[in-house]
């Protein structure tokens, strides 16, 4: 028993795996939080599909594909912004349009110009074949997204509330907004290696959604995401080496029934007696 516990552990690329689940989970969750928060669970969606055009011209310039990724993504949530503040058009639907056409364009651009990029890596992440660099690259984003999280969580958690108030409070309101959204940016970048722009999504929404329906304050919210993030990715990927499955759709499936869970939880206390 001790011994199937312990045999994951025991192969290089299942530690780097547990490796970047610990470097990537922090950031993710307490990112879910303010997104689930503030309604940009579509944002952290869209962006996710629109840094590959980023990737592929990156590519195919020579340049860092993170480089490619993090600009692409940037700048089409900067693009969202624009157009739902200067049309009648609400901005859900901006963002179906705009980040629709970015993984359009992705995806014409690389079977247009053939290259050596893996698809299916992109999209679902490798993280069984992740490697140093990976690692180094991650926690180079990761560790200071998590300190800017914790540092600042106060004021972004009162700007995702009331923004009106927190520009009265003094509070530089654009530089939470675009901060937030460089954040996610760079957290998703971090993400690319591992779980990949699909499934980063469920990695950006389901800690912070399983949390707000288990705390009573958002200091609580944060350490719960953070807590179940670190469960289901560590869980997720010691079961997909027993049942021979991929990794991070494993751990998107644990995040997935810790939620229903935690819905059912609800339902059950606020049920009238």
């Amino acid at each position: 028993m001790i011994d199937a516990l312990l045999q994951p552990f025991q192969f290089p690329f299942m530690q780097n795996a547990f490796l970047i689940a610990l470097i990537i989970a922090p950031p993710t969750a307490l990112l879910s939080c303010f997104l689930v928060l503030k309604g940009w669970a579509l944002m952290g969606d869209a962006v996710s599909h629109a840094v590959l055009p980023g990737i592929v011209l990156a590519y195919m310039a020579g340049l860092p594909l993170l480089l490619g990724a993090f600009i692409a993504g940037l700048g089409a949530a900067l693009l969202t912004g624009y157009l739902a503040e200067n049309s009648r058009i609400k901005r859900d639907a901006v963002m179906g349009v705009v980040f629709s056409a970015m993984f359009a364009l992705g995806i014409v651009l690389i079977t247009a110009f053939p290259t050596d990029l893996h698809l299916d890596h992109i999209l679902f992440g490798n993280m069984l074949g992740v490697g140093q660099g990976d690692l180094i690259t991650a926690a180079a984003i990761a560790i200071p997204v998590t300190l800017v999280l914790a540092v600042k969580w106060r004021d972004l958690m009162l700007h995702a509330f009331d923004p009106a108030q927190a520009q009265v409070s003094g509070l530089r309101t654009g530089i939470l907004h675009y901060g937030l959204l460089a954040i996610l940016s760079l957290t998703i970048v971090a993400t690319l290696s591992s779980v990949g722009l699909i499934l980063a999504i469920g990695l950006l929404i389901a800690p912070g959604a399983i949390a707000f329906l288990i705390a009573r304050s958002f200091g609580t919210m944060l350490i719960t995401a953070t807590t179940v993030c670190l469960f289901a990715m560590l869980t997720g990927i010691w079961a997909s080496f027993h049942l021979d499955s991929a990794p991070a759709p494993t751990v998107v499936l644990i995040l997935t029934g810790l939620f229903l869970l935690a819905f059912l939880r609800r339902v059950i206390l606020t049920r009238p007696a």
